[in-house]
């Protein structure tokens, strides 16, 4: 029990810091800064990745956020 809740803790936390990043390039996309949207999955792509080391999200799943946002960034321009 105690082992799940320090888990979850964890868990939580990593969660919450790719819920942020994704946010980050969502936002610059909607500002229509391509640069900016640019740097921000630069930025992103690696904390996406972690997720799927880690065992929080399933490496597909990234895959198709990482191939929908980069869509959305090339069609700024």
């Amino acid at each position: 029990v105690r082992q799940t809740a320090r888990r979850t803790a964890v868990n939580k936390s990593r969660m919450s810091q790719y819920r942020t990043y994704v946010k980050k390039v969502e936002t610059a996309i909607a500002t229509g800064d391509a640069t900016a949207a640019r740097e921000a999955f630069r930025e992103a792509q690696p904390v996406l990745m972690s997720g799927v080391n880690k065992g929080i999200v399933h490496k597909n799943t990234v895959a198709r956020k990482i191939s929908r946002l980069s869509r959305r960034i090339n069609a700024i321009g």
